[in-house]
């Protein structure tokens, strides 16, 4: 079959980044930790990775391209003596993939030294870093991380705390950010009023852990105690634990994104109190009600499909097996030169088992669908096992809209369901059926709990504003900005 999907360069969606922080009672090694925070949050961002530790009030770090565990080793964290520590791992959707971008970023002016670790992307970080070069300030990166180290310490100079210089950002940026601040004495989280992205706290012994999810509490042995909430700043200094909620003039909506629990999370994370698998297998168990078919196995697309796959079994009757077979140490698609490579690299990280899957009637579930690159091969690859029929479902809905708060999704002309109707993508991928999840059931999905959430992806219903300047560049393909496809 000839590839259908040549003008759709890349497919598959990826976070931004994770954070992990922790203050130390000293029944536990900060950069060990922040080490095992990381590695549990690898799947956040694979590009670029780092620790820093303040010791005695002395800020020192680590960090550089790659994953975890090809940029540290023991003689580097040995290195990283400290009280506190904080960490990230980074995918780049704002700004390049660079070492000049990873993070924490560290700071010195003339308080002292701060260390930032971010996860999201601000929505006016554009018209923020003109007005701070307007003023003299000269940027070293291009990751909007930066214009928020720069506010803070604009801020510092006008107040008495870093946790007061911090709310008073809060008030500037708008946005997704979840955020840890290191100070030579005190440990800060913050997340936006919104929610967008997750943040956590764990405690282990006295010891006070932050992270982007609960699995990498657990990582390194802390308890989870809570979620931060929107809005909120938790402040730890000598492992006292105060909390503040800024006024920022108006309630917010919360509004966590809605694919941390369809794709991003780690399925053994709870994010604002809903388990990520549980909302995982009710999205398959409502593909199985909504698209029921006469099949013969339920396929799950390693890894990202499982859970929504055994979801679907147990509410149809079918049977699930495990008839694709991933590499784990075969990188992302996305990266290879050309397309003709991104499509070797699938059939090279994910294989299928043939004699499970010849004559058989396979349904396969995969968690979304943005340019259409991998359906098609993925579609191919069953129907090469010997697959009698490949009816795909989908555990999100369609992508209609980009995103502008840390999620890479595309200009909504690479978009492939802004330019064709369920049907042109069935036939474009070969599938007998297709279904996506319909949008109307995300409330379902989270079992009806009483969180907000951002499903703008879907709906084009924006929580927090979009500027003309924010959304240039993700325009392409002649859509109008108010437009709906």
């Amino acid at each position: 079959m000839k590839n259908s999907f040549d003008n759709y360069a890349k497919e598959g969606l990826h976070e931004e980044c994770g954070v992990f922080g922790i203050f130390s009672d000293g029944t536990i090694n900060p950069a060990y930790a922040c080490y095992n925070g990381l590695l549990a949050l690898q799947h956040r961002g694979q590009e670029s990775c780092g620790i820093a530790v303040t010791d005695d009030g002395v800020i020192d770090y680590h960090k550089d391209m790659g994953l975890v565990t090809e940029v540290f080793n023991n003689r580097i964290l040995d290195s990283l003596q400290g009280q506190m520590g904080i960490a990230h791992v980074r995918y780049s959707t704002a700004g390049g993939s660079v070492l000049e971008n990873s993070q924490p970023l560290v700071m010195r002016y003339v308080k002292g030294t701060l260390a930032v670790a971010h996860n999201g992307n601000l929505t006016n970080a554009l018209e923020i870093r003109s007005q701070l070069e307007q003023t003299g300030a000269i940027f070293q990166t291009t990751i909007d991380s930066e214009a928020i180290c720069y506010v803070i310490a604009r801020e510092r100079l006008k107040c008495h705390s870093v946790e007061e210089a911090v709310a008073r950002t809060m008030r500037v940026i708008k946005g997704a950010y979840s955020l840890l601040v290191m100070s030579p004495r005190k440990l800060i989280a913050a997340r936006d009023p919104h929610g967008f992205r997750p943040l956590c706290m764990g405690k282990y012994n006295d010891s006070v852990v932050f992270a982007s999810e609960s699995a990498a509490l657990d990582a390194c042995g802390a308890k989870f105690i809570r979620d931060i909430e929107p809005g909120e700043i938790v402040v730890v200094d000598n492992n006292e634990i105060r909390s503040i909620k800024p006024d920022f003039g108006e309630e917010k909506k919360q509004s966590l994104c809605i694919f941390e629990y369809i794709y991003f999370a780690r399925s053994d994370s709870f994010i604002d109190g809903i388990s990520v698998y549980e909302a995982r297998k009710q999205a398959g168990r409502i593909l199985a009600r909504e698209f029921p078919v006469n099949a013969d196995m339920v396929v799950g697309v390693p890894e990202s499909g499982i859970d929504a796959a055994i979801g679907y079994s147990e509410e149809s009757g079918i049977p699930y097996e495990k008839a694709i077979v991933k590499n784990s140490y075969i990188g992302r698609t996305f990266i290879k030169p050309s397309q003709k490579e991104r499509m070797k690299s699938v059939r090279i990280k994910l294989n299928p088992i043939a004699d499970k899957i010849k004559g058989k009637r396979v349904v396969i579930i995969d968690d979304s669908i943005v340019r259409g690159t991998t359906v098609d091969r993925i579609v191919t690859m069953l129907r090469e096992a010997g697959a009698k029929e490949v009816h795909m479902r989908i555990s999100s809905p369609p992508f209609m809209w980009p995103c502008y708060y840390g999620t890479d999704i595309p200009s909504r002309g690479e978009l492939i369901a802004c330019n064709h109707t369920v049907e042109e993508i069935r036939q474009l991928s070969g599938a007998d059926s297709l279904g996506y999840l319909p949008a109307d059931s995300l409330r379902e999905m989270l079992h009806n709990a009483p969180i907000g959430f951002c499903d703008a992806c879907f709906s084009g219903n924006y929580p927090a504003e979009i500027t003309k300047k924010t959304f240039k560049g993700k325009e392409r393909g002649g859509m109008n900005f108010d437009k709906k496809c």
